[in-house]
Parts: structure tokens; sequence; C-alpha cells
């Protein structure tokens, strides 16, 4: 009688501990699929602020022009039939800037649109840096079984010095 108690005993330990073990992998793949993600958006900014910071001629104060086509170029990963490479990420979502060293201050801020500013082709200086990034975030849904949870906004940012320094 002592062995067929003690195989119940074991069987009923292994039914406790196999969900709290799947719903482990279960979290790992998760975090893995986040992490890949969070890579992957931060890599595409990288690609956007190295494409907008080398470009020659690139005008910053319009909506058209080379940052929009720097922009267009990484969500398509460089396809030519236009397949986005994040789907649900959107051209509106990224925010391309530029920034400079204020002289007075020494502080790093945004480069205004102007003759004193970063507008080039009205006489002012080129920027220092240009920061890329997704204010709102990129929404990144978890699916783990039997737990509702909201979307993780992902907010990956990348600077780069002005020029491809």
């Amino acid at each position: 009688m002592r062995g067929n108690g003690r195989r119940a005993a074991i069987l009923l330990e292994a039914a406790m501990w196999i969900p709290i073990l799947v719903l482990l992998l279960v979290g790992m793949i998760e975090l893995a699929r986040v992490s890949y993600t969070y890579y992957s958006l931060h890599k595409m900014m990288y690609s956007i602020a190295r494409l907008v910071g080398t470009g020659l001629g690139t005008y910053f104060c319009s909506d058209t022009g080379t940052v929009q086509d720097s922009i267009t170029f990484a969500l398509n990963g460089g396809n030519p039939d236009g397949q986005p490479v994040m789907q649900g990420l959107a051209a509106d979502q990224i925010n391309v800037r530029i920034e400079r060293y204020d002289p007075a201050s020494g502080e790093l801020s945004v480069c205004e649109c102007s003759q004193t500013g970063c507008d080039v082709e009205a006489g002012g200086r080129p920027p220092d840096f240009v920061v890329v990034s997704i204010p709102d975030g990129y929404p990144m849904r978890l699916s783990i079984p039997y737990m509702n949870i909201d979307p993780i906004p992902l907010r990956p940012q990348v600077r780069v010095p002005y020029g491809g320094g």
C-alpha cells in the first residue's frame, strides 16, 4: 500500500507544478518577444537617424523630402513592394527632431526652424544631433493565457551626431 500512496503523491505534485512551469515558459517566451520587438524598433530608429544625419542637403524644416523618405525606407526595410517591417507602425508615429547645444547655457535643446536656428536654407547652422523616437509608443500586447494585460508601449529613442560623426 505504501507504494501506491507515494505514486499518487508524486502524480498530485506534478499536476500542481505543471501549470506553474507552463506559465513560466510562456512568460519567458513573451519576454523574449518583447525584447526582440524593442531591439527591432531601436534598430529601425537608428537606421532613420543615420539616413537623415548623413544625408547631404537634408532639409529639416519641411514634412517632405529626405526626412520622410528615410522614414518610409526604414519602415519598409528597403523593400520595393512596400511591405512594412513592423506591423501596425506608421510613419506619423515616428518623430524626427534636431537638437543643438545652446552656446549660452551649454544645454542641449530642440533647434528651431529659423535663420538663427537650424534652417540651413535661410542661413542657419546645421544641427548637432538628430533624435528619432516613437513618442506615443509602439503598443505591444502580451499573450499569456488566463491573464488580461494592457499593451506595453515600447518607446525607443536614438540620438546620433549630425554629419555622420
